[in-house]
């Protein structure tokens, strides 16, 4: 008995093993649904911003789908992902090294020196370009594992190029006083705007969204809550790039500059007919005068990068949001209420990251600074 026993539940074993496998089979490894379908149905399916999309989708049609379109998910592998990268980072045509002509200026059989044809010359993909594109292919293995169409994401264990730390060029505050004067004698809208992106570090976009209703003058408070891009030509208010809403504390001189802004846009518009209401942009165009439509980031981008010029200061919008940034870190401002005001999450990982050598600047004045507070010691006596 005892052997019959033992050879039933040996055979039950086999069984049940043989049906595991059979299921795993039908989950995943027997898929057949190519790389670029799961492309189009990862992009259909996902929740992406409008500007996000058209950036992907680039990628994807420029890129990934002729790369890997063709190649059945459950056998596109990590070593078939290193290949691509490696590929990009040489040349972002992923030619085969040999000389060709990329593009011929006379039609027919000809002579290509004479006509001057263009030649390839190899362009390599840069290194951040290269791990946007693994992103996307992760996101859409991701997507192929939730849906049982493979077991494991190649792209997880797939070696991508190394991401190099930010490196931040903050103007010098001799610079940033010349910039903010600049802006004050071309007009004091937008002097009163460099001068606001200067001392609350908000995105280009976010100072574009601000509206009436989100300046407390009384508390000397901002509440940034929207961003304002523009796609096509045409403007879409979004959420802030983290998605969420913070409050910013304004300096006295900051809250008299708004103020004055105020009462010059009050003034404007009852000249037209019109009545400041809360739901009007705080900022608006030069060109033409209408409440209803926001300061162009393109046109702030713009104007900000002439005026730069003019004073032969080599930086651009953006870099007053690090100057801000960087202020109140050598200041000695705590990390937290620096990143609060960014805007980064993480609890300050994100400006750890990027303003780490201003970080460490300021742990060296606060060390100092602790120093300087000890009891101090009293020498010893000499032995004599």
């Amino acid at each position: 008995m005892k052997g019959t026993n033992k050879a039933a539940y040996k055979a039950a074993d086999k069984a049940q093993t043989r049906l595991l496998a059979e299921v795993d089979a039908q989950r995943a490894a027997s898929t057949t649904v190519s790389f670029s379908y799961a492309i189009d149905e990862w992009l259909r399916t996902s929740d992406l911003e409008d500007t996000t999309r058209e950036g992907y989708e680039g990628y994807v049609e420029r890129t990934i789908r002729p790369a890997l379109g063709s190649i059945q998910v459950k056998k596109l592998t990590a070593r078939m992902l290193e290949n691509l990268y490696a590929d990009l980072r040489r040349c972002r045509a992923r030619c085969d090294g040999k000389p060709f002509v990329e593009q011929h200026k006379a039609e027919g059989q000809h002579d290509c020196k004479e006509a001057k044809c263009k030649a390839h010359k190899c362009s390599p993909m840069a290194a951040s370009t290269v791990r946007q594109i693994h992103a996307i292919i992760s996101g859409v293995m991701n997507a192929a594992v939730r849906w049982d169409w493979v077991t494991s994401n190649p792209a997880k264990v797939a070696k991508k190029p190394q991401q190099k730390p930010p490196q931040p060029d903050p103007p010098s505050p001799a610079e940033a006083a010349r910039l903010v004067e600049e802006a004050f004698v071309m007009d004091d809208d937008w002097g009163t705007l460099v001068w606001l992106v200067m001392t609350t570090g908000v995105r280009r976009g976010e100072i574009c969204a601000l509206k009436w209703s989100r300046v407390d003058l009384d508390e000397g408070v901002i509440e940034v809550r929207r961003s304002y891009t523009l796609r096509r030509g045409v403007g879409k208010e979004k959420d802030t790039k983290t998605h969420q809403m913070r409050r910013i504390a304004l300096d006295t001189e900051t809250v008299v500059l708004l103020m004055e802004h105020r009462q010059r846009c009050e003034e404007r518009f009852a000249e037209l007919g019109i009545e400041r209401t809360d739901d009007m942009y705080v900022f608006t165009g030069v060109r033409k005068i209408d409440p209803t439509v926001p300061y162009s980031p393109h046109a702030v981008s713009s104007r900000y990068k002439d005026m730069a010029e003019r004073l032969r200061i080599k930086t651009h919008i953006h870099a007053l949001r690090h100057y801000s940034a960087t202020e109140l870190l050598t200041a000695g401002v705590d990390l937290r209420t620096v990143a609060g005001r960014l805007g980064h999450g993480g609890g300050g990982a994100t400006t750890l990251r990027v303003y780490a050598a201003w970080v460490a600047a300021s742990d060296r004045k606060a060390a100092e600074l602790l120093g300087s507070r000890m009891p101090k010691r009293k020498p010893k006596k000499s032995a004599d």
